[in-house]
């Protein structure tokens, strides 16, 4: 016999990564293209010296360069284990058995599982007809029973960002006790002068908290170190909800020399942006529906062929993340990288017409659906 485990347990989805193999292009984890920017190897490979001895429990040294960074006080700053680590803890902080959590979907896949882990319900607001988060709905969503509300922008996988405006009627809307947390892992990649940027927001709202990362534009996906941004008495629990000296020393000290190379950090994400534009240039060219993007992805909404798609990648050569059957999100790599990926999209295209094409002049007396994903009706409460 077995011990008992918990029974909540059992509609926790697994996280699913980014696949790897040998030889393949990998363009599937949202992963920054370059290597660590200049001094991180050097100041991390320096700190391996120390792993004898446990890292700062408190990142103080990290927590103080954030704070000059960011330009609030130390007590706004709450350090994790990658920005998906203070995710759960944040929601452990604020949800549990009997409380809802909002968020639109598809989002981000570790929402459900972190929600479920805590024992709260989801409730699951789709996407609009351009795969963008309908925010109105969102705040129509919200009940008695909820604590937390999550906004991704831009949102993974689709790309679009979330508009000041439209985030500022949200917040607005929001009862005061209830939390927002807008999930800003691609901040950095966004160049849309609309799109919200959640710092313009923290000061009048005490029910707001940022979420951020060094994974995606600083390039230390492998060193996990993330961070929230909110006001005193929520970082306070988030950090009661911590594993205790979660962020290593090398990650601490990788982040800090990270914040100190902004200008090498902003040129290789403009570089990564121009590829973006001409990828996605390129994908509407060849006739594919790609939403608006702001993140280092575009998104395919290939559907019910999108296992099919992705398979057919790999025989190419190349890593894309499929989403059952909405879509493909696919990262931005090198340019060769991508000129791969745009070769493959053109094949998948025109296998996509000519598998219409024949079941229109089989069928021609039926309307064959869209292979394009659209959302509508009521929330989802599972």
């Amino acid at each position: 016999m077995y011990p008992r485990i918990r029974a909540a347990l059992d509609d926790v989805p697994a996280y699913v990564p980014g696949q790897s193999a040998a030889g393949l292009v990998k363009l599937s984890s949202n992963e920054n293209p370059f290597p660590p920017l200049p001094g991180v190897l050097e100041r991390a490979t320096a700190a391996a010296a120390t792993l004898h001895r446990y890292p700062d429990l408190a990142a103080t040294e990290l927590t103080g360069e954030l704070s000059e960074f960011l330009s609030v006080p130390t007590d706004f700053i709450a350090v994790g284990t990658g920005s998906v680590g203070v995710l759960q803890q944040i929601v452990q902080s604020v949800a549990s058995v009997g409380d809802e959590v909002l968020y639109p979907w598809r989002s981000f896949e570790a929402y459900p599982i972190t929600t479920r882990i805590a024992g709260a319900s989801v409730v699951e607001v789709p996407l609009d007809a351009e795969s963008r988060l309908d925010l109105k709905a969102l705040t129509n969503a919200v009940t008695e029973r909820t604590t937390l509300v999550l906004v991704c922008s831009p949102n993974n996988p689709t790309g679009p960002a979330v508009r000041r405006d439209e985030f500022a009627a949200l917040l607005a809307r929001v009862p005061e006790d209830v939390l927002v947390v807008l999930d800003e892992a691609y901040v950095e990649f966004v160049r849309d002068p609309d799109a919200v940027n959640g710092l313009d927001f923290l000061a009048a709202h005490p029910n707001l908290c940022l979420l951020r990362t060094f994974s995606k534009a600083y390039g230390l996906a492998g060193l996990r170190v993330g961070y929230a941004i909110a006001h005193p008495p929520v970082t306070a629990a988030i950090r009661k909800c911590a594993v205790p000296f979660g962020v290593s020393s090398i990650a601490q000290l990788a982040a800090i020399e990270s914040l100190h190379s902004q200008d090498a950090m902003r040129e290789r994400v403009d570089a990564v942006v121009a590829e973006r534009t001409r990828v996605r240039d390129a994908l509407l060219a060849q006739g594919w529906p790609v939403p608006e993007t702001e993140a280092n992805f575009v998104w395919l909404p290939t559907g019910a062929r999108t296992m099919e798609f992705a398979a057919d990648c790999r025989q190419s050569g190349l890593l894309v993340r499929p989403f059952d059957d909405d879509g493909c999100r696919v990262s931005i790599g090198e340019p060769a990288e991508n000129d791969l990926f745009l070769a493959a999209a053109q094949a998948g295209i025109r296998s996509r017409r000519s598998r219409s094409s024949s079941v229109s002049r089989r069928t021609s007396s039926r309307t064959i659906p869209s292979q394009t994903p659209t959302s509508g009706g009521r929330p989802t409460k599972l």
